[in-house]
């Protein structure tokens, strides 16, 4: 408890609050048409917020002000938690006036003019073109919902999104791609105009207390159908119009003048049968549909099953006949004719080489299991839901920041039990090596993004944040867990060591260290690569990822697979007589990391439509940081499987 109150008193002292944890349904928010009920328990100003916008085909999301729209002002802004800040989120007010029941239409937000000649007006519009060009897309938030747009699929499903995009680009009018009558080629056309529907629900007035009024509400839905209008009059606006508003191409000339007059419609619509706490769920079917998710696991299930059933074999039948055979052998000469595993038992317990790293990389591997196991506990409750922005996120580093103490503690036993003595130096590559990496790709990133002008990019406070709370709490608390993990008494191992190592026969193709390795991460990779485009889709299109249910059962079966091919891969190679076993079994669980990266390419390739440099380096500097902390908890759940299932046979064994 000392050390979430530590994190969060340091997360308000610099101004990177956190926000309290809300359950969809917990905190409804009641609105009444102004003049009606009582303020306090009713709210008649509908508050529209907008997100940062991104695309598809580009990395770089941009703050709402980039593309020069209309604006207000900002000083009101909600505070972003540090979830929010490193994943580029800048939610700010905006512009439009909406009273609940009080519709409005073809009410003008406010007119941009271009004009040629003038550097910063050109600049604006090659923006604006730009983000249309790469499909940029809106995100606004009323009542801490996404606003959405809904649209037919060709296959006439309906199909709702939390963006919508900012206009189009008709480079090839024979794709029609821009669903716009009549569309010219290689003319952009803005969307200027928004239709919002907003859906409440009424209710019965003594369900929610007293004060709401005769006309009173909860918000359930707003949906929005983005248009493109040509206003010639922005006095006049006429909103039935069919006469798009575009923009050519080509720069304006000297003098020649473009105006974009940006309008809006609000609508209110009654609907009594859903009820306020089943709001999200048209997102969420719109989603990726759980058969999907349920043939992932049936997957990856099947592939256990037959995992167990070779494990199950290995412990039931060949290791009893061993350990029931040598322990019948009273002979030393004749346990010189045997062969197998236990003519290692003198070897199998020495010490690997680079103990350290190795102890050092099982330490960081403990604290990211820790990690994800508390963040998809949370997740699984509830805490972490989509309404919840961030949370995951600042979540997720705040736990990594508190485990520094099973981190120090599980390297330092590890690197004392391989007979180390260099303590200090094992405790400072604990806490350093590890964040140390992923922090110094995090901040070459975060260049590019400033570079960019992205929203992604970290503010300068907001990094004295994250490395005080590198420094400030897991740091020491990693020398807490070093000191611990020192002061114990070294692992005794069941069987006693010889001083002269034992030659290696020469092993087959098979046996031999890189086909073992390679082959041990296709099974734990084939367990989780369905579920691995679903989460793939959240961070990089935009979707909501809900299904922390299944996530959880698959990492369960992660953990399983890798444990038991761990297990197979150590038993086949100790029957070869090869006792290097400690870096191997690591390796072996942790290679399922390199299949991740080939699929993030492969989804690089055939999902995405980056082409710029800048985004490339990005995407690929993003999945570098996943590989590394997926390269760490694998392996670390394969050797520590590994290590169990070796002392184990080996402390049944009469060793003489």
């Amino acid at each position: 408890m000392g050390c979430y109150a530590t994190v969060f008193i340091f997360l308000f002292a610099t101004n990177v609050p956190a926000w309290a944890f809300y359950l969809p349904g917990l905190a409804p928010v009641n609105f009444c048409k102004e003049g009606e009920g009582n303020r306090d328990t009713c709210k008649s100003d509908v508050a529209l917020y907008v997100n940062r916008l991104n695309s598809e085909d580009s990395v770089l999301p941009y703050e709402y002000h980039h593309f020069d729209f209309c604006l207000t002002d900002e000083t009101n802004s909600p505070v972003e938690n540090l979830g929010q800040v490193v994943f580029g989120e800048r939610i700010r007010p905006s512009p439009y006036k909406i009273k609940f029941l009080e519709p409005q239409t073809c009410t003008v937000l406010c007119t941009k003019q271009y004009k040629g000649g003038e550097p910063e007006s050109l600049r604006n519009l090659q923006h604006l073109k730009k983000g249309i060009s790469l499909n940029y897309q809106h995100h606004w938030i009323v009542d801490n919902m996404p606003v959405t747009w809904c649209y037919q699929m060709t296959d006439g499903q309906q199909h709702c999104s939390t963006g919508f995009p900012m206009g189009c680009y008709s480079h090839d009018v024979t794709k029609d791609n821009c669903q716009i009558g009549g569309a010219k080629q290689n003319v952009y056309y803005a969307y200027n105009h928004v239709d919002i529907v907003i859906t409440y629900h009424s209710g019965k007035q003594e369900d929610w207390g007293s004060g709401l009024g005769s006309k009173g509400g909860r918000i359930i839905s707003v949906k929005v159908s983005p248009r493109s209008i040509l206003h010639e009059d922005p006095t006049k606006p006429d909103c039935s119009s069919t006469k798009p508003m575009e923009i050519y191409g080509k720069e304006l000339a000297n003098g020649e003048k473009l105006s974009i007059t940006y309008s809006y419609s609000v609508k209110f619509i009654e609907n009594n049968s859903i009820k306020w706490s089943s709001r999200w769920d048209y997102i969420l079917e719109s989603m990726p549909h759980s058969n999907i998710q349920w043939f992932s696991i049936l997957n990856s299930l099947v592939i256990v099953l037959f995992l167990s059933g070779m494990v199950a074999m290995i412990l039931l039948r060949t290791l009893h006949k061993d350990i029931a055979r040598y322990n019948q052998i009273d002979s030393g000469e004749d346990a010189q004719e045997e062969f197998g595993w236990k003519l290692v038992h003198g070897d199998v317990f020495r010490p690997p080489r680079k103990g350290m790293l190795l102890s050092v990389l099982l330490g960081s591997g403990i604290q990211v299991l820790c990690m994800t196991l508390v963040t998809l506990a949370f997740a699984c409750l509830g805490f972490l839901s989509p309404a919840n922005r961030g949370a995951l996120m600042t979540c997720a580093m705040v736990l990594y920041a508190c485990l520094g103490t099973p981190a120090g503690y599980i390297s330092a036993r590890v690197y004392k039990s391989f007979g180390g003595e260099k303590w200090k130096l094992n405790v400072l590559l604990t806490s350093m090596l590890s964040p140390g990496v992923v922090f110094s790709l995090f901040f070459v990133l975060n260049l590019v993004l400033w570079g960019e002008g992205s929203s992604a990019a970290v503010p300068f406070t907001t990094l004295i944040a994250i490395l005080a709370l590198w420094f400030g709490v897991s740091v020491p608390l990693t020398f807490v867990g070093a000191f611990l993990g020192f002061r114990k008494r070294p692992l005794e191992h069941p069987v006693r060591t010889n001083q002269i190592p034992r030659q290696i026969p020469e092993q087959s193709v098979y046996t031999q260290p890189i086909p073992g390795v390679i082959m041990g991460g296709v099974l734990p990779f084939g367990c989780i690569f369905i579920q691995l485009f679903f989460i793939l889709n959240s961070i990089w299109s935009s979707q909501m990822y809900y299904m922390f249910g299944f996530l959880f059962l698959v990492f369960v079966i992660l953990v399983i697979t890798c444990s038991e091919t761990t297990i197979l891969l150590c038993y086949f190679h100790l029957c070869a007589e090869d006792y290097h076993w400690w870096w191997r079994s690591f390796l072996t669980s942790g290679f399922t990391a390199f299949y991740l990266f080939i699929y993030c390419v492969h989804y690089f390739v055939t999902k995405l439509n980056i082409e710029d440099t800048a985004s490339t380096f990005l995407y690929f500097g993003y999945t570098l940081i996943m590989v590394f902390l997926f390269f760490l908890l694998t392996g670390t759940i394969g050797f520590f499987a590994c290590f169990w299932f070796v002392r184990k046979i080996y402390s049944v064994v009469k060793v003489d």
